[in-house]
């Protein structure tokens, strides 16, 4: 799980207040500025867009089309300056397809995967889900 598993969706959920899909990742290490962490940032960025816009969401969710959908960044670490502008150029382009990119600064245990399953998702891989 985390940015440096681009494969698996680290938590899915339905927000019932909003209204939207949340598809969370998380980064608990500090942020570098190395370039495999940029990279690995990167291609989960891609790996969460394919997943909704290649309608493999849509597949395997077929209860939940037509939402709007939010992509979360949760993080231990302040984001490098780096990493702040990959993520402002997604957010540009997500925006476009009407998704949502949230960054949210994490601090304990418990805010890593299980909270966002109180909102009523699961930790899944792309495809599948909770077992």
């Amino acid at each position: 799980m985390g940015i440096a598993h681009p494969a698996v969706l680290d938590a899915f959920a339905h927000d019932k207040r909003r209204d939207l899909l949340v598809l969370a990742m998380y980064e608990t290490r500090p942020w570098t500025g190395g370039e495999d962490q940029l990279l690995q940032l990167q291609e989960k960025l891609n790996a969460y867009a394919s997943f909704i816009l290649d309608g493999e969401m849509a597949e395997a969710f077929p209860q939940f089309l037509g939402k709007p959908v939010e992509i979360q960044l949760r993080t231990r670490h302040q984001p490098s300056t780096l990493a702040l502008g990959l993520l402002q150029q997604a957010q540009e382009q997500l925006s476009l397809q009407q998704i949502h990119l949230d960054t949210i600064l994490i601090s304990t245990e418990e805010e890593l995967p299980g909270t966002v399953t109180e909102q009523g998702g699961c930790g899944c891989n792309p495809g599948g889900c909770c077992s």
